[in-house]
């Protein structure tokens, strides 16, 4: 007999959120952006959360902010194309980040794939996707979507871009410990 896991009881205290946010800000995390377009036009959004799930199959599974603009679009997608990004794209993570811009404005940074999905082709790296859950979790929705097709990352030529503290960074040799 499977248990089933209950959030918390009216008695239970739980975390408060600035402290819960204040654990996490400690944590680095690896940069990516998702873009979407359930139809309505193409949206996108930059995430920390982006985690691989399953190699067989490949799944991936990211969490998107009820406050986000681009999450409604997000949820109503079939599809969605998660960006890995380098140090050197700084420029997209905070494309799409920012808030009240058109992010897709400069045509000449996007495309979109024979599939349909737009994308940044200048990307790390790129993974189109096609959504098989959404899952309201909290103030914000969880995303599970299996791999389909991918632009392989490019070793020579990339470090991934990390955020940790509120702030940027990059991940290389001269970060490496043994």
């Amino acid at each position: 007999m499977s248990k089933q896991r209950r959030l918390s009881t009216v008695n239970e205290r739980v975390l408060d959120p600035d402290d819960f946010k204040a654990a996490f800000r400690d944590h680095p995390a690896g940069v990516a952006v998702i873009t979407a377009d359930a139809g309505d036009g193409p949206v996108a959004l930059t995430a920390t959360s982006v985690a691989s799930v399953s190699a067989e199959p490949p799944l991936i599974m990211f969490s998107v902010s009820a406050m986000s603009s681009s999450t409604p679009t997000i949820r109503r997608a079939e599809t969605v194309v998660v960006h890995l990004l380098a140090a050197d794209q700084l420029d997209l993570a905070k494309l799409a980040s920012t808030s009240g811009i058109d992010r897709f404005a400069d045509t000449s940074v996007w495309k979109v794939l024979p599939t349909g999905e737009t994308y940044f082709p200048s990307a790390r790296s790129w993974i189109r996707a096609r959504v098989l859950e959404v899952v309201a979790a909290g103030s914000s929705s969880i995303i599970l979507v299996e791999a389909l097709e991918s632009k392989p990352v490019d070793e020579a030529a990339a470090v991934p871009l990390v955020y940790h503290n509120r702030t940027w960074h990059s991940l290389g040799n001269h970060s490496r410990i043994e």
